[in-house]
């Protein structure tokens, strides 16, 4: 059954009183450091990123240090983030298209950002919603997908079409937090492996809670 404004709002609310400084994880100071954090966090978790960009952010400041470095260096600067080749061909080429195209800053916009190297959606909603402030979409990583489905937001598994589902039914307001706050909840009580259910705060309007038979 699809989810009703009310229900929709009552979710929002609620996640916002378990987790009131909802945001990302990634540990960031500027624009281009998102960026480089939002790239290394695929099939990564965000505390093995934190520890890696607390000395990476220090040897790289700008789009240009990364490229003034080698592909084997940065390598090596990032092997434990795992998938590093790629990675590291996807900072140097999105760093490449920020000094040629954008005149040294990260863009602003999707259009923008989904032409760097290595972002797709899901990383430039990440970084216009959490540093610029810009809802132009929903984050959909691997807990919003999961928990969309789960809860009843979502049929789908394809992330882009998860995200159109996700745009129509939550508030334009409310994209950045609701990914942030699904993102944290699926870290603290909804997790994959088994989820919580018995503490969750929303199962009274999560689909799965109620086929489970978990909630009367």
């Amino acid at each position: 059954m699809p989810k009703t404004a009310s229900e929709i709002a009552s979710i929002i609310s609620t996640l916002e009183k378990l987790y009131p400084e909802a945001g990302t994880e990634l540990h960031h100071g500027t624009a281009i450091e998102l960026l480089i954090a939002t790239i290394l966090s695929a099939q990564c978790t965000d505390l093995r990123v934190n520890i890696v960009t607390k000395t990476l952010f220090k040897k790289y400041r700008k789009a240009k240090d990364y490229l003034a470095a080698s592909q084997e260096e940065l390598e090596n600067d990032i092997r434990s983030t795992g998938f590093y080749k790629n990675k590291a061909r996807s900072i140097r080429g999105a760093c490449e298209a920020i000094i040629s195209d954008f005149g040294g800053k990260v863009p602003d916009t999707m259009d923008a950002l989904l032409r760097l190297p290595g972002v797709g959606r899901k990383t430039a909603n990440c970084i216009l919603g959490n540093f610029y402030k810009k809802a132009e979409g929903v984050v959909v990583d691997t807990h919003v997908l999961r928990i969309g489905r789960l809860i009843g937001l979502t049929k789908n598994t394809n992330p882009e079409k998860v995200e159109t589902d996700l745009m129509k039914q939550v508030p334009r307001d409310s994209w950045i937090k609701f990914s942030n706050l699904i993102i944290l909840h699926g870290r603290a009580v909804c997790r994959a492996r088994k989820p919580a259910c018995e503490i969750c705060a929303i199962r009274a309007l999560c689909d799965n809670g109620r086929k489970a038979g978990k909630v009367r």
